[in-house]
């Protein structure tokens, strides 16, 4: 189990109890969807904490900041900043990136 799935049964957490919680596939500069990126926000604590996997370098981490929109994290191991994109967003840059090949 994920940190995040821990920190979820620990507290009980119900959907009302939180800010934001999500769960994205993330391109990488390639266009490749190599990354993930969790997030879950909860009302207690104003807390995020985000589970992650670097798109670049595949790096798995874990960390928790406060939060507030927009939010990105930086990956802990090359630096690269990680933003949870808009669903929107993302649907176009998968359209783009499915019709260029």
């Amino acid at each position: 189990m994920g940190k995040i799935d821990d920190f979820v049964e620990k507290n009980a957490i119900k959907p009302s109890d939180c800010h934001y919680h999500t769960a994205r596939s993330v391109m990488s500069r390639k266009g490749e969807m190599s990354g993930k990126i969790r997030v879950l926000a909860a009302k207690v604590d104003n807390i995020a904490r985000v589970e992650y996997k670097c798109p670049e370098c595949l790096h798995d981490g874990y960390l928790e900041q406060e939060w507030r929109r927009p939010f990105s994290i930086k990956c802990q191991k090359c630096g690269i900043k990680i933003t949870v994109p808009k669903m929107k967003q993302q649907a176009k840059k998968e359209f783009k990136a499915a019709n260029k090949k």
